[in-house]
């Protein structure tokens, strides 16, 4: 099986180029003020720029209001929005526009429940819950909690490093893995190595 790769929180048209050449499958732009690797419309526009044909562009929103979703799509038309907040089903789809809907995973968590009424085209992207952070945190989940039968795409992120990305892989068979802090030398800035 064949696992593409998913770069977030690319900062410059330079990381952008840098993650592309290095085969990077889509980029990820970030789009939340709260975020370290937050960048602006007119930054977003600029790495938008870069992405070629091959590979997707992907604007991550946290709990964003219409008119922000509305603006992303008209002024950056990426490739997949991923709404990564406590966005609900019906604010996901009232845009007709192709998602990527992630789910924090907690202990316990009842994810059949949880997705239930999502039909993200971009699949779920599983990545670990925090209290004070809507991704980015470097800290893994239980693999264990992911479903071994799945009628969705799986993107897998979550503290991915070079050290664990091959044993996740193995042992949750996920369709990509989407990666930031694991390949930077700090927020926001990706370490070409």
């Amino acid at each position: 099986m064949q696992v593409k790769v998913k770069i977030c929180g690319i900062t410059t048209p330079d990381q952008a180029e840098m993650a592309l050449e290095a085969g990077a499958d889509a980029l990820g732009i970030v789009l939340y003020k709260s975020s370290p690797r937050n960048v602006g419309f007119e930054t977003a526009k600029l790495i938008r720029s870069v992405v070629k044909s091959n590979s997707l562009c992907v604007a991550l929103l946290v709990n964003a209001t219409e008119t922000i979703v509305k603006s992303t799509i008209e002024e950056l038309k990426p490739d997949l929005l991923q709404f990564h907040g406590n966005e609900s089903p019906r604010f996901c789809h009232q845009f007709n526009y192709p998602f990527i809907r992630a789910v924090r995973i907690r202990h316990g968590m009842d994810i059949p429940s949880f997705i239930k009424g999502y039909k993200p085209e971009g699949g779920f992207l599983f990545d670990s819950w925090s209290p004070s952070s809507y991704g980015g945190t470097g800290i893994t989940f239980d693999w264990s909690q992911v479903p071994d039968q799945r009628s969705f795409p799986l993107i897998l992120a979550g503290g991915l490093t070079t050290e664990n990305v091959g044993r996740a892989i193995a042992t949750v068979s996920p369709d990509m893995v989407d990666v930031s802090g694991g390949v930077e030398t700090s927020p926001g800035i990706k370490d070409p190595a």
